[in-house]
């Protein structure tokens, strides 16, 4: 039998996992790394990347697995982050791939021509989104292996597990899966959040809680180079209900003078009496490079002054931590 035409060409799909719990910030400097080797990167957050090499390989004159070991490089020696890399034909087989690789790092790749035979003797449940639930239902029936699967015909692994997801999944053994890489950034929007240990009434301390949140949303923001139109700020309330808002900046911003004022409007306008606060998100929305956010000339010296100080203490909180300085009331709160 002849190979299947949706599994003809080159290994041009490379899918990247990043260490689990990585930073936002770093991960987003991974994906910086993928868009230079390829400008066709879909982000898959939090922790993942797919990246269509199609025009890349023509351009850089060397295969796939090279641009991986290159990828490789860069992300450690720039970033200190090892990735894995799994590269093949399709998603499914580039996906099902980089998960086999052992950690910290490496990279696989997986010729067209040797799909089949790398496929077949993985357990069913290394298949790329095949679900524990799904992997439970194929052993039962003695599917333990990827090329069991695939030998299976598709009308009865479609009743196994149903009409499309089986349909799907039996491709997908064959390591069928015409899924184009969709260039896709991470959604424009951070998010901080802090959790009460118990429910408080306290006004201060909620507000200082709101301070500690600026600081941190700030931080994250000129870590990335980026301004926010909006923020949101939800409060969580015993009893499990919430309140929510969103206030546009006076101008795209990352600096805490403008955080602050607008996040303590949002809190002001929810009005609060006697509000069991378990819980506080401030989001900021709506973002944008900081190099576009327009600059205009300020004639208050002490924000000019507040401005200079902020570039000083990020410095302080990049070498020695975030928790090293900040606001007294957020100190005072935690002492």
């Amino acid at each position: 039998m002849g190979a299947d035409p949706r599994m003809l060409g080159a290994a041009t799909v490379m899918h990247v996992r990043c260490p689990d719990r990585l930073p936002e910030e770093s991960y987003r400097q991974v994906l910086e790394q993928l868009s230079e080797l390829s400008p066709a990167v879909q982000a898959l957050p939090p922790t993942a990347a797919l990246v269509e090499l199609k025009g890349a390989l023509p351009y850089y004159g060397v295969d796939a697995g090279r641009l991986g070991e290159v990828l490789r490089i860069r992300t450690l020696s720039r970033l200190g982050v090892d990735v894995r890399v799994g590269i093949g034909p399709s998603i499914t087989v580039a996906a099902t791939a980089s998960a086999q690789v052992p950690q910290p790092g490496g990279v696989l790749a997986v010729a067209p021509e040797q799909v089949t035979q790398w496929l077949g003797p993985l357990p069913v449940d290394a298949l790329h989104d095949i679900g524990p639930r799904q992997a439970a239902v194929l052993r039962d029936y003695g599917i333990h292996c990827v090329g069991l699967l695939a030998a299976v015909p598709p009308a009865t692994v479609q009743r196994l597990l149903g009409g499309r997801a089986g349909r799907t999944t039996a491709e997908r053994a064959r390591g069928i899966d015409p899924r184009p890489v969709v260039p896709r950034a991470l959604p424009a929007t951070a998010s901080v959040r802090y959790h009460f240990d118990e429910h408080t009434l306290d006004g201060a301390v909620v507000r200082a809680a709101l301070l500690q949140l600026v600081v941190e949303l700030g931080t994250r923001l000129r870590g990335r180079g980026q301004a926010a139109r909006a923020l949101t700020l939800t409060l969580k309330f015993a009893g499990n209900s919430n309140w929510e808002k969103t206030r546009r900046l006076a101008a795209p911003s990352g600096h805490e003078d403008d955080l602050r004022t607008t996040a303590y409007q949002l809190m002001d306008a929810a009005a609060l009496q006697r509000g069991r606060i378990i819980g506080l998100v401030l989001k900021g929305e709506d973002l944008i490079d900081a190099d576009q956010a327009p600059r205009q000339l300020s004639l208050d010296d002490a924000r000019e002054t507040r401005l200079a100080a902020e570039t000083a203490i990020d410095r302080v909180r990049a070498k020695f931590g975030p928790g090293v300085i900040g606001p007294a009331a957020v100190f005072r709160r935690a002492s």
